[in-house]
């Protein structure tokens, strides 16, 4: 299993920017994909997950109505949309993977999650 991570940087706040997570070695109907972040001083967080086995999803309430998440099955990437970012939504943000049914059943936690990306920084500033 593979995850690659791509499309960070420097966004003002109120715009725009998506982060994609391609994978490989492994197929989405067996996995649950996340999204974590992690500000300087700041213990890792989860902060949206879905998961094929069992259909279910997550955003943390500091992102809900303002991220949203998608998937092209056929090219095994995962993206993370970031609308209206604020400066508190600075962090390296990572994507995660898990072979399990049960990873994304309220937040994800880190310790549930088998496989990482490197991290791409994302910085809110004006």
């Amino acid at each position: 299993v593979q995850l690659v991570e791509s499309g960070g940087g420097s966004v003002q706040p109120g715009g725009f920017l998506t982060l994609s997570c391609a994978g490989s070695g492994f197929t989405f109907d067996d996995y649950a994909i996340a999204w974590f972040r992690q500000a300087p001083g700041k213990e890792r967080e989860g902060v949206s997950c879905f998961s094929a086995p069992d259909g279910s999803t997550f955003f943390a309430d500091s992102v809900k109505g303002r991220f949203t998440a998608s998937a092209d099955n056929a090219k095994l990437t995962v993206f993370l949309h970031m609308t209206d970012p604020k400066p508190e939504d600075t962090a390296v943000y990572y994507c995660a993977a898990a072979n399990s049914d049960y990873a994304c059943r309220g937040p994800p936690k880190v310790i549930s999650y088998d496989y990482w990306t490197q991290g791409t920084q994302v910085t809110v500033s004006s």
